[in-house]
């Protein structure tokens, strides 16, 4: 009985923030205390990826999982990057924080995405998005609004995005449910 409440639990958790939609307010503007464009992470092949060459691109993150009821969300964030591609770079982090949903190694996960989903967009080595000890850099950045100016909001469960304007300023953030093909995105995206 009591995992069957734990399980309930975490599934009440995460489809409480599965819909959340956030966006930099307007007063926000400038008020990063580091650039995005100072990051870096390790792609799922293991080189160095500099965001500074992200420079004047949008920027569309999220994080993934192999065995998540989001799963199926690669197909579209590949049909995304296909479309979309020219104008917003399509970064994706696989991790394991949200019910050991991404156990894989990082030659599984991309064997995994490739096999089932064709993604050619840039995946990262596997890495902890939420708060606390052992966060990835990328994620700190996200998720606190002294480095990204206004948004404190991390991964309430696998596949949330944060959208990053031209400027390297974070704009929006979107939960979970929250499609890469729905119209708030691609608003968002088109603005």
């Amino acid at each position: 009985m009591a995992k069957i409440l734990s399980l309930l639990f975490i599934f009440l958790a995460a489809c409480w923030g599965a819909t959340t939609i956030k966006s930099k307010p307007q007063e926000a503007m400038n008020q990063a205390k580091s650039s995005f464009y100072d990051l870096e992470a390790t792609t799922i092949d293991g080189k160095p990826f500099k965001f500074s060459q992200l420079k004047g691109k949008k920027v569309l993150i999220v994080n993934t999982a192999s065995k998540c009821g989001y799963t199926p969300q690669y197909k579209d964030l590949q049909a995304f990057h296909e479309k979309y591609g020219d104008k917003v770079v399509l970064l994706g982090f696989p991790c394991n924080q949200f019910g050991g949903q991404e156990p894989g190694s990082e030659a599984e996960i991309a064997a995994f995405c490739q096999k089932n989903y064709g993604v050619t967009f840039q995946m990262f080595s596997k890495v902890n998005v939420k708060k606390g000890e052992g966060q990835h850099p990328v994620y700190y950045w996200l998720t606190h609004k002294e480095e990204n100016g206004w948004n404190e909001q991390e991964p309430t469960w696998n596949f949330c995005k944060y959208l990053i304007n031209e400027n390297g300023e974070l704009v929006k953030f979107f939960g979970s449910a929250v499609n890469p093909m729905d119209k708030e995105l691609l608003a968002a995206v088109n603005q």
